[in-house]
């Protein structure tokens, strides 16, 4: 199961009230003590920069942070962080912007981090199989919208024969250098948005994208045993990476329909079974249904109402496992309301031959040990 999201306001360590420049500041403070340039190798600080860049992109943006105000997490649809990268955030346009201190961290520049091949996004796919379905597995298709390279401009986003060419702002570095007394700023090129190079002649096909939405189909294999909010990942089948990059992960979230005789609990299936009071005192075989064939039980004679009879080896099986639940049948014993006349006179000899036993039962020793202490 997928670990819940923090609330974002709670994140950047604001009020729900907080205006644009708090949030921008807040996120700030938090983006330089974190950011993995300047905490290398530790996990920790990568994960915290990436939730604080998380945040800060859906409170920055007016539509998401209405929406997230609305509706939390699920108003987002899984997109809050959507085209949100944390490695093509450069540690030195804060700096720059706060003190003018990029170069003193040794930056190599925003554009060959932005230019550098980068990880595609992962996809979020939510499938609603059937109770069996998930008892026994299945094959299913499935169709999925995502962007794929562009085959004309092999995702670079210029007309074939013309090519990118070098940013005539920045040279192709990616980034401006302004000199203030005897420090150097860098900023991101502004004309090139980091990249370096500049495209004259846009793809006719994507527009220069470099990419382009179709709709594909495919086939995911659903193991046995699987139950409601199982995640199924598929390497390889999110969206495309960018510069040459993977692509990222298709993530299948289950939802399995109920049942109207079984209930689930783990490996375990449960039903309830009604006998009348005769069966119940007298023994009896009754015939209980099972998700593939009907099986026979025998009722002991003078089962009590509440009683529970276990058939092992008849409920859901462990996934990737020989192993498998058990099948709970729940005795209801049912006691009729309406008699015949020869059904009460013959309820009335039984009466009369059975002893009354009316008496409150007594506490178990346990329990009065618990009062006492209680």
């Amino acid at each position: 199961m997928p670990v819940s999201k923090r609330d974002y306001y709670e994140v950047l360590g604001v009020n729900r009230d907080a205006g644009d420049s708090e949030i921008k500041s807040a996120y700030r403070k938090l983006a330089m003590a974190h950011h993995p340039d300047r905490n290398p190798g530790d996990h920790t600080a990568e994960e915290k920069f990436k939730e604080a860049s998380e945040a800060y992109t859906v409170l920055s943006d007016p539509q998401k942070r209405a929406a997230y105000d609305r509706f939390g997490h699920q108003g987002l649809q899984g997109a809050a962080g959507a085209g949100f990268d944390p490695n093509n955030f450069d540690l030195s346009d804060i700096l720059g912007e706060f003190f003018g201190l990029g170069d003193l961290f040794g930056s190599t520049g925003g554009g060959r981090r932005r230019t550098r091949a980068q990880r595609g996004d992962d996809v979020r796919y939510d499938l609603e199989i059937g109770f069996r379905d998930a008892v026994f597995g299945m094959n299913a298709e499935i169709q999925l919208p995502r962007s794929e390279t562009c085959e004309r401009c092999k995702g670079n986003g210029a007309e074939p024969g013309s090519g990118p060419t070098t940013c005539p702002q920045c040279k192709g570095r990616g980034e401006v250098i302004y000199q203030q007394s005897f420090l150097s700023v860098r900023r991101t090129c502004g004309q090139c948005g980091g990249a370096g190079q500049v495209i004259r002649h846009a793809c006719a096909e994507c527009r220069g994208r470099g990419s382009k939405p179709v709709e594909r189909k495919l086939k995911v294999s659903i193991p046995a045993g699987v139950d409601n909010g199982t995640r199924l990942r598929m390497t390889g089948e999110g969206e495309p990476g960018s510069n040459g990059g993977p692509h990222g992960d298709l993530y299948v979230f289950l939802k399995v329909q109920e049942h109207q005789i079984f209930e689930r609990h783990e490996y375990d299936l449960h039903c309830t079974i009604p006998v009348n009071i005769a069966q119940a005192a007298l023994g009896a075989e009754i015939e209980v249904p099972t998700l593939e064939e009907p099986h026979t039980v025998k009722i002991p004679a003078g089962t009590p109402a509440g009683a529970r009879i276990s058939l092992r080896n008849l409920g859901v099986p462990h996934v990737n496992s020989r192993s498998r639940g058990d099948l709970v049948v729940h005795i209801d014993v049912k006691v009729p309301t309406k008699l015949t006349r020869e059904q009460r006179h013959l309820f009335e000899q039984l009466l009369a031959t059975l002893p009354a036993e009316n008496q409150p039962a007594e506490k178990g020793i346990l329990d009065k040990v618990k009062e006492y202490f209680m």
